[in-house]
Formats: C-alpha cells, sequence, structure tokens
C-alpha cells in the first residue's frame, strides 16, 4: 500500500533527476556559439564550469552540516523551478542585453547550480526513503536516468541546432526550461516520505566504526566520480584531438554512446543487479584497463571502444557506492547522502581539471616534441594520451580501496 502512495512521488524524483542533466551538458554545447556571439573568452567559459560545481559544492556543504534546519519536502518541491529560473535568465539576459551577456549566464549558472547541487544532495534520501520492494533498483534507476537525459540533450541540441541555427540557442533553452516544471508539479501533488536526519549513536565504538565506514564511502565515491567525469569531460575533444575523428562523429558515437552505456548499465542493475561489491569492483578493474588501452593503444578504433565502454564500466561507481553505504551503514540521513554528494563534486571537478593540466604541461614539454618525431604524432595527441595514462591511478586507487572496504564491512558485520 505504502508502494502505491508514493508512485506519483518516485516518479517527480526521476523526473527532476533525467531534466538535471541539462544543467550539466548543455552549457558546454553552446561555449563556441557564446564565444562567437558574445566575444567571450574560453578562460570565462571555463569560469562557468567552476561556478557551476563550486556551488554544488557549496549546498552539497550546507546539507551535510545544517539539513535538519531546513524544511527538506518543501525544498525538494520547489528545486526544479529553481532550475527552470537560471535557464530563463541564462537564455534571456544575454539576449536582450548583450552587453553583459557574461552576467546573465553567469548568474544563471549559479542558480540553475544551487538546484543541481538541491538535486545531488536531496534526491537521492528521498528514493531510498520511500518504502519499495527493491530499494537498489530504484536507486540505481534513478541515476540511469541522468544518463539517458545526457543522451537526450545532446540528442535534442545537435538536432535543433543543426536546423534552427546556432544564433538561436536561446530558444533551446527557453524549451528545456519547461522541463522541470513537469516534475516540480509531480512533486507538489504527491506526498512525500518521512526522511532521516538523527544519525547519532549512544555507542562511541559504533560511531566510530560507522564515521570510518562513511569515509571510506566518500572517498570510493570520490575516485568513481573521477573516473566516470574525466572520459566523460574529454572524451569528445579525445577522440577529436588525439584519434582525429571528425567532432561530430565524436561528439554522437562518443559521447553520446558513452551515455548510452552508463544508462543501460544502470537499468541493467536496477532490474538484474545483485552483490554491489563485485558489481563495484569490475567496474574500478575495467575502468583502469580503458583508461590504459585508450592512452597507450595504437589503434583508433581500439582507443575508440576503450574511451566508449569506460561509459559500461563506471555506471555503478557513483550509485553502486551509495547502495553500499546503505546496506552496510544502518539508518544513514540526509547529512550522508549531501556527504557522499560532496565526493562525488569533487571528484567531477578537480579530475577532468587535473587532465587538462596534464594535456596542457605535456603538450608544450620537450619530452612530447622529441617523442612526436619518433611516433609521427603531435605533440599534443601525446599529450591527450599521456592524460588518459595519468588518470588511469583514480580507478586503480578505487580498486585498491574497494578491496579494503570490502575487508572492512565484512569483519564489521560478522
Amino acid at each position: 500500500m505504502d508502494t502505491l502512495k508514493f508512485k506519483r512521488t518516485k516518479l517527480a524524483c526521476f523526473a527532476a533527476y533525467f531534466t538535471m542533466s541539462s544543467i550539466f551538458c548543455l552549457p558546454p554545447l553552446l561555449f563556441v556559439t557564446l564565444r562567437n556571439m558574445y566575444n567571450i573568452s574560453y578562460t570565462l567559459l571555463g569560469t562557468l564550469v567552476l561556478a557551476n560545481f563550486c556551488t554544488q559544492l557549496a549546498i552539497d556543504l550546507i546539507f551535510t552540516l545544517f539539513s535538519k534546519y531546513f524544511n527538506v519536502k518543501k525544498v525538494v518541491r520547489v528545486m526544479p523551478l529553481i532550475t527552470s529560473s537560471g535557464l530563463i535568465i541564462y537564455a534571456l539576459i544575454p539576449t536582450f542585453f548583450p552587453n553583459i551577456a557574461y552576467f546573465g549566464l553567469l548568474t544563471g549558472t549559479i542558480i540553475f547550480s544551487v538546484s543541481a547541487g538541491l538535486s545531488e544532495a536531496l534526491l537521492s534520501p528521498v528514493i531510498a526513503a520511500i518504502p519499495s520492494d527493491n530499494p537498489q533498483r530504484d536507486m540505481s534507476m534513478l541515476h540511469s536516468l541522468y544518463a539517458f537525459g545526457v543522451f537526450s540533450i545532446v540528442a535534442i541540441s545537435t538536432l535543433f541546432l543543426k536546423i534552427f541555427g546556432t544564433d538561436n540557442w536561446m530558444y533551446l533553452t527557453l524549451f528545456l526550461a519547461l522541463l522541470p516544471v513537469i516534475s516540480s508539479l509531480l512533486f507538489m501533488t504527491s506526498p512525500m516520505p518521512e526522511l532521516n536526519f538523527n544519525e547519532e549513536s549512544s555507542d562511541k565504538k559504533e560511531t566510530k566504526k560507522r564515521t570510518l565506514g562513511l569515509i571510506m564511502c566518500v572517498a570510493c565515491i570520490f575516485l568513481g566520480s573521477c573516473a566516470e567525469n574525466t572520459m566523460s569531460n574529454w572524451i569528445s575533444d579525445f577522440m577529436e584531438t588525439a584519434l582525429k575523428i571528425d567532432k561530430a562523429v565524436g561528439d554522437l558515437l562518443g559521447m553520446a554512446m558513452f551515455a548510452v552505456l552508463l544508462g543501460i548499465a544502470r537499468i541493467s542493475y536496477a532490474r538484474f543487479g545483485k552483490n554491489i561489491y563485485k558489481v563495484l569492483l569490475f567496474g574500478m578493474i575495467g575502468a583502469s584497463i580503458c583508461y590504459l588501452v585508450a592512452g597507450f593503444s595504437k589503434s583508433v578504433i581500439t582507443a575508440f571502444f576503450a574511451c566508449i565502454l569506460t561509459g559500461l564500466f563506471t555506471s555503478m561507481l557513483w550509485p553502486g557506492t551509495l547502495i553500499m553505504m546503505e546496506e552496510n551503514i544502518p539508518h544513514v540521513g540526509v547529512s550522508a547522502y549531501a556527504l557522499m554528494a560532496v565526493g562525488g563534486d569533487m571528484g567531477a571537478s578537480l579530475a577532468p581539471q587535473l587532465m587538462g593540466i596534464i594535456i596542457d604541461k605535456i603538450s608544450l614539454s620537450s619530452f612530447a616534441n622529441n617523442l612526436s618525431m619518433t611516433l609521427n604524432i603531435t605533440p599534443e595527441q601525446i599529450g591527450m594520451k599521456s592524460g588518459m595514462i595519468v588518470c588511469s591511478i583514480f580507478p586503480v586507487l578505487g580498486t585498491l580501496l574497494l578491496l579494503f572496504i570490502i575487508k572492512y564491512f565484512k569483519k564489521s558485520n560478522d
């Protein structure tokens, strides 16, 4: 009976997570257009990405420390409207006030990033609090919708800009601003489950074990996010620059297929999955191999498939760590999910930036110049491939950490 009662609530969470993908993948798709139309430098455009993640981190930290002081049910209900407001400002201020276009883009980015931070901190605990016959399936399904959202936004945006031209980008943004309203209406007309805010334990030994377990889960989701987001952020540029694949092909067959595999794997786990330990280990080891193959392989086809398959292997690293936390740490509350979101967001922001630094440093080095003449490829290609090799450290460390976590939780639960 309770499961049916919250059916619409669950649907609202799924819709909100699906539409959240526009916040992450639309701005990068518009960067070249915005640069050409408003003469905005790449540095300032990169600052928009930084503002996005910094805002999300701030929201995650606020809810980690002070979640019990908020009316979470009301926050969840208005959260999609914050997304819409940010996207509307993002579209309209540059259109009507081109002289302050960047101010509008930055303001819109900060506003819809608040909503993204709220989504990551609050939607998972809401889903976890809804009575379910298979809570793991629901959590995996929630995160799969983000991946399919990315694919949908990339496909819709590419088609729209191709047909109507890049000068009409603001209409695409306004259309996407309407979608979160649907999830807001669903939330407004749905009951909300009771969320747990009290995570204290009177047993000091139990509290210490719980804290250590949570810290390890945060470290695991950080490394998993690093592995997923480094590839998702750089796959298009890597295919175009390092593999010399046409940009349109790289975007549609590279970035889009990465997202599709991400989503398919999460749905598959939602339907058939069990033993999250094995799934996480499989993902970390597979991602390590994919990064190394992409970096070392001389075959374009082999490196191409290694990049795409990273989507399959990293698919469960974020939601799977949440599932592992829920299974092994009893009565986790909103602040624990917010702390996990902090770890995930830090990985999503720091690792891709590190990849960029490695590419720049190595591409301009004498080592790359000398090696490029030997291998008959450009220094930039060497920089890209070197970045992949170095960033394989994230899933490698994740594998080692998981081996320790599995041993720790099995011992704790005995």
